[in-house]
């Protein structure tokens, strides 16, 4: 069954109609409803298309949080052969909310790493609906450290509301994880892509997305806070928001614009949740592009040119 979101109750009644008659053709005559059928899901298929076409950023924001939109695994298992998860920090514990290890990429070994929120209850509770502790941070400096070891390329894949907020994650360090995850990530001198997949939280987001190319799913949200801390903060009032994600500008066509991310990946109509396969598609052709552009550079070259596009954000041109 397609879960639907609140703005898209009108998509939701025209669908609901088409399947309805699909049944009735099914049972009968499907000659004597065939054009209006037609017609139908021909008006359906425009409703969502242009209800897609001029999302604002608190509706962006529902998309990117979609309860069946692909996760981590999905995208690992639709182009990443005999992918290879390795587990622990080896200093405290493992994080199943964040996953990584290696496999083959298009014909090339690479690295793996990001958060997974799971896909039903069970799933999100083991993977802690994709927010990390110190040892997930830990972990993923871990893999990093071993594919500049070993000269592989990094894919990070991010989707987390940002790093876990409890007195646990504080009492072993969140911080200071975060802070040397995303130096780890700034000095390896191997070829990073970082795509945003759903939600880009934070210091959560920027450990394993501080990449020499940053990605971004169309309907995906990259911000400093969730829109909910945002407006507690400026407000204290957590119901504003919508009027939070609307001023901070968060989505993928505000953050190319300023040079923040490098670029878009185009979503099919509808969202990744309505297509997840065309989604991983339109994924991993932009990482193998992405990473194209890498391959002839040093070591040095790549830490230069990383260090330089995150300095260079924020600066008049």
């Amino acid at each position: 069954m397609r879960s639907y979101l609140d703005f898209e109750k009108p998509v939701a009644e025209l669908e609901a109609k088409v399947i309805e008659l699909r049944q009735v053709a099914a049972q009968g005559d499907a000659v004597a409803i065939g054009d209006e059928l037609a017609k139908l899901e021909a008006k359906a298929e425009k409703a969502l298309a242009d209800l897609y076409a001029s999302l604002t950023p608190w509706q962006k924001t529902q998309v990117a949080r979609h309860p069946q939109r692909p996760h981590f695994l999905d995208y690992v298992k639709s182009f990443v052969a005999d992918f290879t998860p390795l587990s622990g920090d080896r200093q405290f514990g493992e994080d199943s909310a964040v996953v990584g290890g290696f496999g083959w990429f298009r014909g090339r070994a690479v690295c793996v790493i990001g958060q997974e929120k799971g896909s039903d209850t069970a799933a999100r509770i083991r993977h802690n609906f994709g927010m990390a502790r110190p040892e997930g941070y830990r972990k993923a400096v871990r893999l990093m450290q071993l594919a500049d070891r070993f000269n592989l390329p990094v894919i990070s894949l991010v989707d987390t509301p940002g790093a876990f907020p409890g007195v646990d994650a504080e009492e072993r360090g969140q911080a200071e994880a975060i802070a040397r995850a995303t130096d780890a990530s700034l000095t390896l001198g191997v070829p990073t892509v970082a795509v945003i997949l759903g939600e880009g939280g934070s210091g959560g987001a920027i450990a394993i997305a501080s990449s020499n190319a940053v990605l971004m799913l169309e309907h995906a949200i990259y911000t400093v806070a969730s829109p909910e801390a945002s407006a507690s903060i400026l407000w204290r009032d957590s119901a504003r928001a919508e009027d939070a994600a609307t001023n901070m500008k968060i989505t993928a066509q505000d953050l190319l614009k300023f040079g923040i991310i490098d670029r878009i990946i185009v979503e099919p109509v509808g969202g990744a949740h309505r297509d997840p396969d065309a989604a991983a598609a339109a994924t991993g052709e932009a990482i193998a592009e992405a990473l194209k552009e890498f391959e002839h550079m040093s070591p040095d070259e790549l830490r230069t040119a990383r260090t330089e596009k995150f300095l260079n954000i924020g600066r008049k041109p």
